[in-house]
């Protein structure tokens, strides 16, 4: 029978993360560049990032984040119906990273998938786990994680990637929340003829692995960052004020603001031109660097402690592709959750 039922709203459970052990502080990057320790901080505010251990892939990251989560939201593993990993550093090109958590995690109900979408990726993965979700609910709970093992592909002696990217996991627990809680209002954009901004070059079915691309070091990270400065500078100021102007909000509507952390002084910088108040721009990249997929879903982790119920978050991001997102997301703890 086909019946006029409105969709749940669907929000945050709980959220968690993980980072490894390995520390890789500015007086290592600095020796490895050329520079001082002074000058990474002064241009980047990051003072430190954490390194994935040799035999940690991606995946064993990914999987601590999720446990995390689980465990903050009270949600067992064999309640995940869904797992979406957002990640630009997979295990291997295939099979999906997602399907090797869902293996470590033992989470055997759950369907698993990737989200490619660089450092935009959690926010294109929670609107993905969104809409399953919200088409049936009886498929349980979404687990959502963003993971980097950036090292792994990093030139530690370039100058513009070895100082900001680092690695790390953070995941959320999607599931149903009553209204007026949970996520509204995502939008998303995409400019490919920028693609060549930030990549990793060889690797892929364009240039397969060889002698040449091994010497030329093609299989790490390349950024233009001027252009990708350019670009954070343009695109970070229209997501917030574009969803402003949707939703008939003002800035001091907005509780927090959580965005992919690709540079501390520069969002620091921003949000001052854009008149944020420290209180409600959320900025953790200092002690973890760019991590990536990783990044939003870690710095709404850290935030959550001192969310409340109700509080309007403003999410956003942007990466390589180019590719870009916001949402906004009304905060519920517990006791908003339906019981059944």
């Amino acid at each position: 029978m086909i019946t006029d039922a409105v969709p749940p709203r669907i929000g945050i459970w709980g959220t968690g993360s993980y980072l490894p052990k390995r520390i890789r502080t500015n007086e290592q990057v600095a020796e490895a560049i050329g520079v001082t320790p002074e000058w990474i901080h002064e241009r980047t505010g990051v003072r430190s990032r954490h390194v994935a251990a040799a035999e940690e892939a991606a995946s064993d990251l990914a999987a601590a984040a999720v446990r995390s989560a689980a465990h903050a939201a009270g949600v067992d593993l064999n309640e995940l119906g869904l797992i979406v990993c957002a990640t630009s550093t997979p295990d291997e090109l295939g099979p999906s990273t997602a399907c090797r958590v869902q293996g470590l995690l033992k989470a055997d109900r759950a369907v698993a998938l990737d989200v490619s979408a660089a450092c935009s990726g959690w926010l294109f993965a929670a609107k993905v786990a969104h809409d399953w979700l919200r088409e049936d609910p009886t498929k349980g709970y979404a687990a959502v994680v963003g993971v980097e093992a950036y090292s792994k592909f990093l030139n530690p002696a370039d100058r513009g990637t070895a100082v900001l990217f680092a690695d790390g996991a953070a995941a959320a627990i999607l599931g149903p929340v009553p209204r007026p809680y949970g996520f509204t209002d995502f939008a998303f954009g995409s400019d490919g003829s920028l693609a060549d901004l930030v990549l990793i070059p060889a690797g892929g079915s364009r240039r397969p692995a060889s002698r040449a691309t091994l010497h030329d070091q093609a299989h790490t990270i390349r950024m233009d960052g001027r252009a990708v400065s350019r670009f954070i500078k343009d695109v970070f100021p229209r997501l917030v004020h574009e969803s402003l102007e949707r939703n008939g909000l003002k800035l001091r509507d907005i509780d927090r603001i959580v965005t992919h952390q690709p540079n501390p002084v520069l969002l620091r910088a921003l949000a001052q031109e854009i008149g944020i108040r420290d209180e409600q721009m959320v900025v953790v990249g200092d002690e973890v660097g760019n991590i990536g997929a990783a990044s939003s879903a870690y710095a709404l982790a850290a935030a959550s402690g001192s969310l409340r119920p109700g509080d309007t978050v403003l999410l956003t991001v942007f990466g390589a592709g180019m590719t870009w997102g916001s949402a906004l997301l009304t905060w519920s703890r517990p006791e908003e959750r339906p019981t059944s």
